[in-house]
């Protein structure tokens, strides 16, 4: 069962993470990667949320399920860890080298930020 849900939230996140990207980053005329920015930083705080929502509560039964459905799935499918990577990578071979930095730089504190943040309100809204 665990694998389904993992599955068909991972489905969702794929979807989200694709319609989201190619939306944002067509409304910017920049070969900065706003869309996985957007994807990443998004997915962190959903995350913190969900995790949150683990923490608080108190049935094992359905935690197992919200974090396989949600968390495993569909943060981690929405979430892209390669294709930062890649734009990284992209980003320093054609000598924009500021806007390599700024995205390693903006990706991994505002993601943090964003878990932490998704994190507080989870913890406020249920515990």
């Amino acid at each position: 069962m665990t694998v389904a849900l993992v599955l068909l939230g991972g489905a969702g996140g794929a979807v989200l993470r694709y319609l989201v990207d190619h939306r944002v980053q067509r409304s910017h005329a920049s070969a900065f990667p706003w869309g996985t920015l957007t994807v990443n930083i998004t997915g962190s705080g959903l995350l913190g949320l969900v995790t949150a929502w683990v923490f608080v509560a108190g049935d094992p039964a359905s935690t197992e399920t919200v974090r396989a459905l949600a968390g495993a799935g569909l943060c981690g499918s929405m979430t892209t860890f390669s294709t930062f990577g890649y734009d990284t990578v992209r980003l320093f071979a054609g000598k924009a080298h500021l806007h390599a930095v700024a995205n390693v730089v903006l990706t991994v504190l505002a993601g943090f930020g964003a878990a932490g943040a998704g994190l507080v309100l989870g913890t406020a809204l249920w515990g």
